[in-house]
């Protein structure tokens, strides 16, 4: 699909790229910070998810009720995340709606009100979020994990905080910490869809042009120093036992990073990947079991994981680790590998239809490389890979001593020793 995207970088900091879809009728505004919970001194940890969720409860122009009428009234879907890196908002709409959806947007993040009273009642609805955490045991043991993973840092802990952090979060303290870290300077917004890039500059100046632009937050983003943990936690109230198996592995900004995605889809990513096949399609071990690549600025990490019967999971360990262990012995095939980048390519060309997908596309780039990649140099990046830099990747990062695995369930028979995670 053609791409027609520009760019305007503000005085303040701000910076506002649209992506220009003629052909279509919605419109998608995001709102991206370059901050989240990775930028937190532990004390405030989930301070950022934290004014996430309480922008939406009231600016001195909206009340709650009002903002959420607004949004139904749109006819849109106002979705909203934190990660450990970003803060974003973002609405799709129909083009027509545009700049209506653009004010509402701006309200919230250039007005909060942060009441005291909304927010005591917004700190147990965060505070009850946590615990369904708690309760979902996949969500639960990736907590555990990255915590273990990413010892004395902040990518270890967790994006919502903790219930004794979140109760601290007093209307004086979000107001502090918002006004020093979500300003213009931090601040991304991208538009796609049927909409031209001066109409969405006209909104941003009319709103974020004439704040001044502040001395950034100082940021923790020390490189983190890896682990290589093994836990077994119990928890005889599961049905399923829980497993991860990590590495590290190459960060978002690494020219590596399209072998690195290729590698992890290939051992899990598809219906066709070796870990699907083996352990689900021939062996019928586990439902769920797949593998991925997490990438951050300035590191990132290849995990395996799988729910199954506890009695199964000695089985299921095995086969995950014997897979990692063939491909540094015997590396991928041509075949594999080729399919892997059909995967890709078909994921990134379908997402391109999308509105949101490519508004997303625009922040993630100029986020991460200062830029906007164009499809056609990213297609041809994935085309390039070849199966000795794959090869030569698993064997950089898939060794017997920085491999991590975490398990959660009824595991008392569960015995995990180093050499059991041998792949050398």
């Amino acid at each position: 699909m053609s791409e027609n995207i520009q760019t305007t970088r503000f005085p303040n900091g701000l910076t506002v790229i649209t992506d220009r879809m003629p052909d279509v009728r919605s419109a998608t505004l995001g709102f991206f910070f370059d901050r989240g919970s990775r930028h937190e001194p532990a004390e405030l940890n989930g301070i950022s998810h934290f004014i996430e969720h309480t922008v939406f409860k009231g600016t001195t122009k909206r009340s709650a009720l009002e903002i959420a009428v607004e949004q139904d009234r749109l006819g849109g879907n106002l979705d909203a995340f934190t990660t450990h890196e970003e803060t974003g908002f973002a609405i799709k709409v129909i083009d027509d709606r545009l700049e209506e959806a653009f004010e509402l947007i701006a309200d919230m993040l250039l007005n909060p009100r942060f009441d005291e009273k909304e927010l005591k009642s917004e700190r147990r609805v965060i505070i009850e979020e946590i615990k369904m955490v708690e309760d979902s045991p996949e969500e639960y043991l990736g907590d555990i994990f990255t915590a273990a993973f990413f010892p004395d840092h902040p990518l270890g802990l967790s994006i919502s905080g903790t219930a004794k952090t979140v109760r601290k979060f007093t209307s004086g303290l979000a107001r502090e910490y918002f006004g020093l870290a979500f300003q213009p300077s931090n601040l991304v917004i991208t538009a796609a869809g049927n909409l031209k890039h001066r109409q969405v500059v006209q909104l941003a100046e009319r709103s974020f042009a004439g704040t001044v632009k502040k001395q950034k937050r100082n940021s923790k983003n020390q490189q983190p120093v890896f682990a290589a943990p093994i836990i077994v936690k119990k928890n005889r109230n599961l049905e399923q036992a829980h497993m991860i198996v990590a590495t590290p592995f190459v960060a978002a900004v690494n020219k590596q990073r399209y072998a690195a995605d290729l590698l992890a889809n290939l051992i899990g990513g598809g219906m066709s990947s070796r870990l699907w096949q083996k352990v689900r399609e021939q062996r019928g071990l586990a439902y769920s079991v797949g593998a991925s690549a997490a990438m951050f600025r300035d590191c990132g990490f290849f995990s395996i994981f799988a729910a199954t019967s506890p009695k199964q999971m000695d089985e299921v360990l095995d086969l995950a680790i014997n897979e990692i262990r063939l491909i540094v012995k015997n590396g991928v095939s041509t075949q594999e590998l080729e399919l892997a980048k059909q995967q890709s390519i078909a994921s990134i060309l379908l997402g391109l239809e999308d509105s949101a997908a490519r508004a997303a596309i625009l922040a993630q780039c100029e986020m991460l490389h200062g830029r906007y990649i164009p499809n056609a140099e990213t297609l041809a990046a994935i085309r390039a890979v070849t199966v000795e830099e794959v090869n030569a990747l698993a064997r950089k990062f898939f060794r017997t001593e920085k491999i991590a695995f975490a398990a959660l369930g009824d595991l008392n028979g569960l015995k995990v020793k180093r050499d059991r995670l041998a792949v050398e």
